[in-house]
């Protein structure tokens, strides 16, 4: 297997340090989405068929969370077999989107509080023969001295 890493879904994520989601901005009205558009407005009272990319917050906070008792259908790729579950969270970004993810290893929804404070990581999904296929997850924020709800 190749040392490569590369993400899961080309375009709608960078990687490096300081990961960040990738959105679209409408030119016409400039209201923001994710995932990217391809040229075209999403907004009902919008024409405009323009837009450009942009780079979204790397840190929200959590509109709702849940978990993942039992494994999503095909064509999801489990990390293991057998399946472990992974909780999700919904995080709302500044620009007033709200994005949903996997939380990052290592942290489940005993970690997650609505209102809470999250940040963008980026890990790997699975591996195939290539290597590694990279996804972005929401990791809690936990401020020095605070304690978490376990």
């Amino acid at each position: 297997m190749s040392a490569t890493a590369t993400p899961a879904i080309d375009g709608w994520f960078t990687t490096g340090p300081e990961p960040a989601l990738l959105g679209s901005r409408c030119t016409g009205c400039a209201s923001v989405f994710f995932p990217p558009t391809g040229g075209f407005c999403r907004n009902p009272g919008c024409a405009s068929t323009e837009s450009e990319q942009v780079e979204l917050a790397r840190r929200g906070t959590v509109w709702s969370y849940t978990d993942a008792q039992y494994q999503p259908p095909a064509p999801y790729i489990p990390a293991s077999d057998p399946y472990e579950p992974f909780a999700l969270a919904a995080v709302e970004l500044p620009e007033g989107l709200v994005v949903l993810g996997q939380v990052a290893a290592g942290y489940g929804v005993a970690d997650l509080r609505v209102g809470a404070e999250a940040e963008l990581v980026v890990e790997p999904l699975y591996a195939d023969e290539t290597g590694d296929r990279l996804i972005w997850r929401w990791k809690p924020v936990t401020e020095l001295g605070e304690e978490t709800d376990q």
